[in-house]
């Protein structure tokens, strides 16, 4: 028959099987079939590719995958043809985004019809639908293929395109196209950002910002980040002092998405002599967008903070911090984090100078307005500006925190600031040496409950570990090494010890500091704490983990978060996500999230890197979680020490791989739907434009 004779003519090959077939799937015609098997020898004698394809077998019984495509080509539509040559122009070594290739099918024609387009090559083998996000990939041999169509997807993407085409489109294919492609794309937008026209600079600006919200990885996101500033960097000062203040405020978006401290350092002159901050500042002031609001006071925000004292002044002065107090409401969203870093930055740059505007502005009555009744996100942040409020303010306003703003706080947020808020208002008499000494004496004897009487007797002395001399004390004698010998000896020692060696240590951390945690450290005990969440003794698991939170949240966090990192701990508490033992999966899950809170980037994409996500959901699935644990580490997320731009990535990253790892189970739907419905709530302001007020 026509179908075994073209069977044959396809060399059984899977992917031209399946094109010839979408080609020819509505056709009846025996002479349409018989036609098909005399044109795809010539297609595939004239088809661009090696030639080992064409020569593989004897030439009669032979057909390769370009020859199918070929004649593909030939049998769609202009427009399915013209959608696919363009695809050339992208690289196909990783997943592309849909909105990369819907922006370049803009150039082509009508944008409503590209989800029908796309449809039509995915239908003809031709495109590939990731099954986790919206992207798509192409067969190995597709890509072998489309790069003898380079050439031709240049010209119609960018030589051939008007201005307002390449403008929107040069940004993606320098972000996702080719290697020889990119620096075409690359002139293109230095002609865009040149241009008189403010419309095509706007659209220049506009579309590299969505070119990067589109990255697939941290990595990637700093990668383009760093291309884009190259190019934008020594442009920023030319469009500020002559452009219109749409332009202005299309250059902060951007400046505050792509500029990393580097980026201000290495253009804040040129910024300067651009008068750029007085003209951020009046568009902050003209503008009723709280969006550019946002995008020029972090600018601001980060040029002081990485800028001269004379910048300094200069930000402190002109900067509206009424603006910016109205920017601080209960109802903020995700990407408002960015309000809370402006004013931190602030704060970091101008100390009480920036603290006493920032309180005539009420901008910490505001703060305390969130911190009352924003979503936990939002308190969370606020918190972390009112302790760097309290932190640089002068004694009158220190004062006036302290005795009056604090009172009015809900007691979870007093919980948080009152070791912070209260350190200064008294400070205990220290204990004698002696005593101290005869408590170690009688600890290091062999009768327990001796020990346990002299573990107890310490307690007062390591609560008030705030003071200096007290402190010394206790650095100076061997208190610490003895706690850690304890959780060392693991199950050879009493169980009432280690709990209490557990506790003495949290006590310390959270009184001594980063001096005491320094000394906690060098005994390796971070190892023991994890090693004890593994026991099968309740008590004993919670007080490791009670312990490892209070260490990690305390003012020697960051040397804790990167012992963890260098011993591998982060890998070591993932792993424990398979336990079998309930209560270890339990506080194990708890440490992660906390990890996740106070973490960073590399922190992040180690977990990442570990399958935590993979194993969150496997516990959700198997019903041996804690509540819902995706989208708790999502909004630990929310809290951790990333840019918006970095935290968005990372929650599409983590929405592929929850996608991924439930696929086809009962509870897809479920559990897509609560992943996806938290990481929307987060992205309601970017889409709204404004604040509910």
């Amino acid at each position: 028959s026509s179908a075994e004779i073209l069977l044959e003519r396809c060399g059984h090959h899977p992917l031209t099987v399946a094109v010839m077939g979408k080609a020819l799937r509505k056709e009846k015609s025996e002479d349409k079939w018989e036609k098909a098997i005399r044109n795809i020898s010539t297609y595939a004698t004239c088809a661009p590719g090696p030639v080992s394809y064409v020569n593989e077998k004897e030439a009669e019984n032979t057909v390769t995958v370009f020859g199918s495509l070929e004649f593909s080509l030939e049998a769609m539509l202009a427009s399915s043809r013209k959608l696919f040559i363009i695809l050339a122009a992208v690289a196909w070594e990783e997943p592309v985004p849909e909105a990369c290739l819907e922006a370049l099918w803009v150039v082509l024609g009508n944008c409503n019809l590209f989800p029908l387009e796309v449809c039509k090559l995915v239908e003809s083998s031709l495109l590939i639908k990731a099954d986790s996000y919206l992207a798509y990939h192409v067969h190995d041999m597709v890509s072998l293929y489309l790069d003898g169509k380079v050439d031709d997807a240049v010209k119609i993407l960018l030589i051939d395109s008007t201005m307002d085409d390449s403008a929107s489109v040069s940004p993606w294919l320098f972000a996702f196209g080719k290697e020889r492609v990119k620096p075409i794309a690359e002139q293109k937008m230095r002609c865009s950002l040149c241009s008189t026209d403010a419309k095509h600079v706007v659209t220049t600006l506009e579309t590299i910002v969505q070119a990067l919200m589109a990255s697939k990885s941290v990595s990637d996101l700093e990668a383009s980040s760093a291309g884009f500033s190259y190019i934008l960097g020594p442009k920023v000062a030319d469009l500020i002092s002559v452009g219109s203040l749409e332009i202005v405020a299309a250059v902060a978006k951007s400046m505050m998405n792509i500029f990393c401290k580097n980026d201000y350092i290495e253009y804040h002159q040129s910024l300067v002599d651009a008068d750029a901050i007085d003209k951020f500042a009046n568009l902050m002031e003209e503008t009723d967008e709280p969006i550019i609001q946002t995008s020029v006071s972090i600018v601001l925000a980060k040029m002081a903070e990485y800028g001269s004292e004379a910048i300094v002044d200069k930000v402190i002065t002109k900067i509206p911090m009424n603006r910016l107090a109205d920017l601080l409401v209960p109802q903020m969203e995700e990407s408002d984090d960015n309000v809370f870093n402006a004013v931190i930055s602030l704060i970091k740059a101008g100390n009480a100078r920036a603290v006493d505007r920032m309180f005539a502005s009420r901008i910490d009555k505001k703060l305390v307005d969130v911190i009352g009744s924003g979503s936990e996100i939002a308190q969370h942040h606020a918190i972390v500006t009112l302790k760097s409020f309290y932190e640089s303010a002068g004694p009158v306003v220190r004062h006036y925190l302290m005795q009056g703003t604090f009172e009015h706080l809900p007691w979870d947020a007093k919980l948080n600031l009152e070791r912070f808020a209260l350190k200064e208002l008294h400070v205990p008499s220290s204990p004698k040496p002696q005593s101290l000494t005869d408590m170690i004496h009688k600890m290091r004897g062999s009768d327990s409950r001796q020990v346990v009487e002299a573990m107890q007797d310490v307690v007062p002395i390591v609560e008030v570990a705030n003071d200096k001399r007290v402190q010394d004390m206790i650095l100076q004698s061997t208190l610490i090494e003895i706690l850690a010998e304890f959780l060392h000896q693991g199950s050879l020692a009493d169980n009432r010890i280690r709990c209490l060696s557990a506790f003495l240590i949290l006590k310390l951390s959270c009184a001594g500091g980063e001096a005491c945690v320094r000394q906690i450290l060098d005994y390796n005990v971070i190892h023991d704490l994890v090693k004890m969440m593994q026991c099968n003794v309740a008590e004993l698991q919670d007080a490791a983990y009670q312990t490892l939170h209070q260490m990690l949240f305390g003012d020697g966090g960051i040397l804790v978060l990167n012992r963890m990192l260098e011993s591998k701990q982060i890998e070591r508490l993932v792993a424990l996500l398979d336990c079998n033992s309930k209560k270890t999966r339990e506080v194990s899950t708890h440490c992660l999230y906390d990890i996740v809170e106070i973490g960073n980037k590399l922190c992040i994409e180690r977990m990442l890197a570990a399958q935590v996500v993979e194993k969150l959901v496997n516990l959700e699935k198997s019903g041996r979680g804690f509540g819902d644990p995706v989208v708790k580490f999502l909004k630990g997320l929310d809290k951790c020490r990333l840019s918006v731009a970095e935290r968005r990535v990372l929650k599409q990253q983590i929405s592929r791989k929850v996608k991924s790892a439930i696929k086809g189970h009962k509870l897809e739907t479920q559990i897509i739907a609560a992943v996806e419905g938290y990481a929307s709530e987060g992205s309601k302001s970017n889409s709204s434009g404004k604040h509910k007020r």
